[in-house]
């Protein structure tokens, strides 16, 4: 006869394998920014990627098992298509996507003998920062509106403490990006993360029909240069008012 396991053990060892494999894995920052919304992953591979667009406005960040994420991301967007064409594009959203996520995991992390090894984003950018939308479903199925930023996979937590510690509102872009990278080399202190190892994306809303957009590696040097420079002025306005109010001139054009 097998032995018996209680439904409490059982999930508790499902969660507990979940959790170890994701955290095996790199991690991936969400944050808000004054346009929209911004997605930093730690992804050396330009094949595999973690952060896609699905719909017009919304857009799909995931760690974990690269097989199991993608069969979601498809699904995904094949309910994106279907729902847009039957009724109106509008109708589409990201808490009608993560509800559909969030049935689809917790089925699979109930009636299976192996949970997906994932957790998930699913974000829309609305047309001001207070219509934001962003959603985080995990392994089982639940999910979390979130506000902000969010950081998942890896050391998530000590990403997370980074962002806590130094996130504000309305932060541009290339600010917001250079906290995001921060965050993400808070995992190992002697770790320096270049352009060429990040995958990058935003949902703008000040682009027209489709806000999603990838930014290539050239793109992202520039930002992070440009945040380093304001960085510099700003550190240089506490040493003489008149140099760095120049800096900083210089810094904005």
């Amino acid at each position: 006869m097998p032995f018996y396991v209680s439904p409490e053990q059982q999930m508790k060892d499902k969660a507990d394998y979940a959790r170890k494999g994701i955290a095996r894995g790199r991690s991936v920052v969400v944050l808000q920014y004054d346009d929209g919304i911004l997605f930093v992953a730690d992804n050396p591979s330009r094949a595999l990627h973690k952060i896609s667009e699905i719909y017009d406005r919304i857009a799909f960040a995931a760690v974990g098992k690269y097989n199991e994420f993608e069969n979601l991301r498809l699904g995904g967007v094949r309910y994106a298509d279907v729902n847009g064409y039957q009724y109106d594009r509008r109708d589409v959203t990201a808490r009608g996507l993560a509800n559909v996520y969030a049935q689809t995991l917790g089925t699979i992390f109930t009636e299976t003998n192996k949970p997906y090894e994932v957790e998930l984003v699913v974000a829309e950018v609305g047309d001001s920062a207070d219509t934001d939308q962003i959603y985080r479903l995990t392994f089982d199925g639940s999910v979390a509106d979130e506000h902000g930023y969010v950081a998942m996979g890896g050391q998530a937590e000590a990403v997370a403490q980074v962002l806590k510690e130094r996130y504000r509102e309305g932060m541009p872009l290339a600010e917001a990006l250079r906290l995001g990278v921060r965050a993400l080399e808070a995992q190992d202190s002697d770790r320096h993360l270049e352009a060429k190892s990040l995958e990058v994306a935003v949902l703008d809303r000040n682009r027209e029909h489709r806000l999603f957009k990838a930014l290539p590696a050239a793109r992202i040097e520039r930002l992070l240069n440009e945040a380093d420079g304001a960085d510099g002025d700003n550190g240089g306005n506490g040493g003489n008012g008149d140099n760095g109010g120049n800096g900083a001139g210089s810094a904005g054009s």
